[in-house]
């Protein structure tokens, strides 16, 4: 057994449990708003408010998980989470629940998730690099684990709302929070970090610097607008345009439900596919093939009409092609960012990848309401192919090619982290 297995599969846990705790509450929040409030409009609210603090803590904490170490702040940050998610079913069951501080305590909890999911993708490099194992196979590992407990989070997070409730279900999303931390805190003990000398340089100019890190490499920077510009179209797509079209053609929520899950399997299984292949891909190639399949087709067969057994095979498609996607793109933003800057870096690309996606339903509504949901089906298609296929055009994207030389490092594990610490 590799040496540093224990700590990549500590991280995998943790990262699964954080998201499935993260589906819990996107479950449970909307309903608690709904059950209790009736309104679809402060339901949206309570939405907007966890995620704008989110962002906008990802932008700007940077520069702390550098100084600090992302290790430090992923888990210092999972605790405090896990304690602001609690303070929601607590305050239910006082009666101090008002509308105004449930935006607040949801508006907390985003400022607090968004450092520590960015601290988390701040700590890949360092994992590789003790597990000696090609980038590529960890972000593999990582989009898969990603996707099999989203799948599953989604499940067990509605049953856990329907049984318990969901002021008593966030409870359990508090756990997750607190367990993710713990196993965090044991098994990655041992992987040490990159710590840049110090500088004497303002908080500021540092994250000015992690900005110009993105600004000088043209790919990390294409790479950077076409995920939020995709991130954009799939919110239009998932919040307005399917649930639209589902209504028209009678499917309703099964209807949704269903692709969901053809997507979500699919994605899956690629995933699983370019993880155990995913030193021997061409990566630029397997980037164009991955999006092809994943996204304009949804958009067109649901805007021609296509009967709901082809369209849900057009999904399965598209899942499939998506679960090429991540690994390859992970693995390059990886090898780009120099490591004493990765915090401040990949939490900017994260917060900007984020950034577009509560304009993506209005959009989707404006253009279902001005020319009809089959032309805005194809304007957001044409727009998703334009974006993922514009890499063609710029011989920059074909550089992704190169990969480094892996240096293997967990063989001497004790020795390495106490040199770096």
């Amino acid at each position: 057994m590799r040496a540093g297995s224990g700590a990549l599969a500590g991280f995998l846990a943790a990262d699964a449990i954080s998201l499935a705790g993260t589906r819990l509450s996107q479950i449970a929040v909307p309903w608690l708003v709904l059950t209790t409030t009736g309104s679809a409009t402060r339901t949206g609210l309570v939405a907007f408010a966890g995620l704008l603090p989110l962002v906008l803590a990802q932008a700007l904490c940077g520069p702390w998980i550098d100084r600090t170490g992302a290790r430090r702040v992923a888990i210092g940050f999972d605790v405090a989470s896990g304690i602001a998610v609690a303070a929601v079913p607590i305050a239910y069951a006082a009666g101090w629940l008002h509308f105004p501080v449930l935006v607040a305590l949801v508006a907390v909890t985003g400022a607090l998730r968004g450092p520590s999911e960015a601290a988390r993708h701040a700590m890949v490099p360092s994992l590789v690099r003790y597990v000696g194992l090609p980038t590529e196979r960890v972000t593999g590992l990582v989009g898969t684990t990603d996707r099999l407990s989203a799948l599953v989070g989604a499940a067990v997070g509605g049953g856990l709302v329907a049984v318990l409730g969901p002021a008593t279900a966030l409870l359990v999303d508090a756990g997750s929070f607190l367990a993710c931390a713990a196993v965090l805190a044991v098994a990655t003990r041992r992987v040490g970090s990159v710590r840049p000398e110090p500088q004497g340089s303002s908080y500021l100019a540092e994250l000015r610097g992690g900005w110009d890190v993105l600004r000088r490499d043209p790919v990390l920077l294409a790479m950077m607008v076409m995920v939020a510009v995709t991130n954009l179209l799939d919110q239009g797509y998932s919040s307005v345009m399917l649930p639209v079209w589902a209504d028209d053609v009678g499917g309703g929520p099964a209807a949704i439900g269903l692709l969901g899950a053809c997507r979500g399997g699919a994605a899956l299984v690629g995933s699983v596919l370019a993880t155990w292949r995913a030193e021997r891909l061409p990566r630029f190639r397997t980037y164009l093939v991955g999006y092809l399949l994943a996204g304009a087709p949804r958009w067109i067969v649901l805007a021609v009409g296509a009967p709901l057994w082809l369209v849900a095979l057009v999904h399965v498609v598209a899942g499939f092609g998506a679960g090429f996607i991540n690994p390859v793109l992970g693995a390059v933003q990886f090898e780009r960012i120099p490591e004493d800057a990765m915090g401040r870096v990949s939490a900017l690309s994260l917060a900007a990848s984020w950034s577009l996606m509560p304009l993506g339903g209005l959009l989707a509504g404006l253009a279902v309401t001005g020319t009809g949901l089959s032309a805005g089906l194809m304007l957001f298609g044409v727009a998703y192919l334009v974006t993922t296929m514009a890499p063609l055009l710029s011989p920059a994207w074909r550089t992704i090619d190169e990969r480094p030389q892996v240096v293997v490092v967990a063989a001497s594990a004790k020795a390495s982290t106490a040199a770096r610490s």
